[in-house]
């Protein structure tokens, strides 16, 4: 792993340890379609393809995940995501 996604993926690690239990552990792509969440399926992106190669399926992923936020905002589940304000389940 290069230097460059080392520390790519040690903040992606901080937010999914430090952020990501606040607003429930899922953003609304997992939610609305089940696998792993926004975050995790970065992380293996960056892992697995290094930071340049990374960033257009991570856009993509993003995109799929405000779709979801649009389709899940049409429920009465209300909660917080990476997308902003939108329903999606969550626990304190």
């Amino acid at each position: 792993m290069t230097i460059a996604a080392a520390l790519v993926d040690s903040a992606i690690r901080g937010y999914q340890r430090n952020l990501s239990p606040r607003k429930g552990w899922s953003c609304a792509h997992r939610v609305a379609h089940g696998g792993p969440s926004c975050s995790a399926a970065v992380r293996h992106l960056v892992a697995t393809r290094g930071v340049v190669r990374a960033v257009v399926p991570t856009v993509a992923q993003f995109v799929a995940c405000y779709q979801a936020a649009l389709l899940l905002a049409q429920t009465d589940v209300r909660g917080v995501c990476c997308c902003g304000g939108i329903p999606i389940p969550f626990r304190f």
